[in-house]
């Protein structure tokens, strides 16, 4: 299991405390109603402050399998 480092723990709880209290705002100002959402929200501000956080996997979309399968 990937490990984050304390500080980014702290600041995804910060983070997951204001959507709680239904004070958490996305970019474009809407409120996010979202649990995942949060979540993503608080890693991404996490890995902006500079804490460790692991690197996120690369998943194929099913629309690059449905494309490699006509081209095959």
């Amino acid at each position: 299991m990937a490990k984050y480092s304390k500080k980014a723990q702290d600041k995804i709880g910060e983070v997951m405390k204001e959507f709680k209290e239904g004070e958490l705002k996305t970019s474009a100002g809407k409120k996010v109603k979202n649990r995942d959402q949060a979540i993503a929200i608080g890693i991404s501000e996490a890995e902006q402050a500079g804490y460790k956080v692991p690197k996120q996997k690369k998943e194929s979309s099913t629309s690059e399998k449905k494309n490699s399968k006509k081209k095959g």
